[in-house]
């Protein structure tokens, strides 16, 4: 057990409450709320710091006990872009700071995430006179690389250079995260830890497939599965054209995902099944509480994962724990997390000749048993995910007491 230290998270542009599948709610909301969670079941005292965007909000709530959100006005308190977003980090930091002296809290450590928050981490690490630990989740000049769509801002991409210099520690999900961080911002690799994303065994078990069927008003019929946000980076362009290529009798895909914001890339997709006749095979569900993920997961007999790039890969995670297999592209920690032709298939790339042969080997052999696929994953039980992290932070407050860079 941890002695009593407080850590400041900032989690600026993304709320660790928010739901699941939106423009900037994804697998990062989770990890921190369940990080979070985890840590102070360590004995840490955690203050996760978010902009404030909602009014009905409250200006702090418990994640866990030992575990706060703290809300924190920084321009209109609404939904916006991060570029706007980065235009109120000032504005962020000066109210945290004002609301850190009111709470009368002081911090040990402050573990920011994405680049807006790094951003803010810097100013506060320096003035507190306590180092900051950084989680990239995705890198810009490697989203860049991608060609998928837009560059990432010029500020973004100078931002995150800023941050890999400046801050004490960096996190990566899996070994090929820590590669790339090294690869476009080259600092010592001995600044970098892996700590894997995790999940909660308990949430996400085993529910016999025609109960998960019954209970969403699924027919019982083979059914393909994606979680995630209907962006090109995540690959269902790809997916769907790969279910035209099928042929399992009356299979379908079932796409869980998507938000106000994301109506327009809807809109293609839905026009993308029309021109391949499949309109009548794909169901677009929208976004999904995280809690009733576990239902959807059991109703599939596989779920697929055809990204172009995943810095850890958190659905396949969720899908094997709650005993479904999963296709995935070689993304992310999707290797360590499938065990070929046990828990699903690792493919290399996301071309829908490669996916739709791998789909149909799974829809035409769903007799995997839940309970082994659920045990494969158990190390990557939050505890045990936190325990990493703590090693993390240990290291790095005893390298900071001692005077060492």
């Amino acid at each position: 057990m941890a002695e009593q230290l407080r850590i400041a998270v900032l989690s600026v542009h993304s709320c660790p409450i928010g739901q699941l599948g939106g423009r900037d709610t994804g697998g990062m909301n989770v990890y921190i709320r369940e990080m979070a969670a985890a840590l102070a079941r360590w004995g840490y005292l955690i203050d996760v710091y978010t902009r404030a965007h909602d009014p009905r909000d409250a200006q702090w709530e418990y994640l866990a006990p030992g575990a706060r959100l703290i809300h924190i006005t920084a321009g209109a308190v609404e939904e916006m872009g991060k570029l706007t977003q980065y235009n109120h980090l000032r504005e962020f930091h000066d109210n945290l700071e004002a609301f850190r002296i009111a709470d009368g809290a002081s911090y040990d450590l402050v573990h920011s995430h994405y680049w807006l928050s790094g951003e803010v981490g810097l100013r506060l690490a320096q003035e507190w006179n306590v180092p900051q630990i950084f989680g990239f989740h995705t890198i810009g000049a490697a989203k860049d690389e991608l060609g998928l769509g837009e560059n990432e801002p010029a500020i973004r991409l100078i931002t995150e250079t800023e941050i890999a210099t400046g801050c004490q520690h960096l996190t990566a999900g899996t070994q090929k995260e820590k590669d790339t961080i090294l690869r476009h911002h080259g600092c010592d690799e001995s600044k970098i830890s892996v700590v894997p994303c995790g999940v909660d065994p308990d949430l996400f078990r085993p529910i016999d497939r025609r109960q998960a069927r019954m209970t969403l008003g699924f027919h019982d019929k083979p059914l393909v599965l994606f979680v995630g946000r209907l962006d090109k980076l995540k690959g269902i362009d790809q997916l769907i054209e790969a279910m035209s290529l099928v042929e399992v009798p009356d299979c379908r895909l079932v796409v869980i995902g998507g938000d106000e914001y994301s109506r327009a890339a809807l809109e293609r997709l839905k026009t993308l099944a029309d021109i391949l006749r499949i309109s009548d095979r794909v169901e677009f569900i929208g976004a999904v509480p995280q809690r009733e993920l576990p239902w959807y997961y059991a109703s599939a007999d596989v779920v697929a994962v055809p990204s172009y790039s995943e810095t850890f890969g958190m659905v396949a995670l969720e899908a094997v724990s709650s005993g479904t297999p999963v296709v995935s592209t070689d993304v992310g920690a999707a290797s360590l997390i499938i065990k070929e032709g046990f828990s699903g298939s690792v493919v290399s790339g996301n071309e829908p000749s490669a996916l739709a042969p791998a789909l149909t080997k799974w829809l035409e052999n769903c007799n995997t048993d839940k309970n082994k696929l659920h045990d494969s994953v158990t190390g990557f039980g939050w505890n045990a995910v936190a325990e990493r992290m703590e090693n993390v932070y240990r290291h790095v407050l005893s390298k900071t007491a001692a005077g060492v860079e």
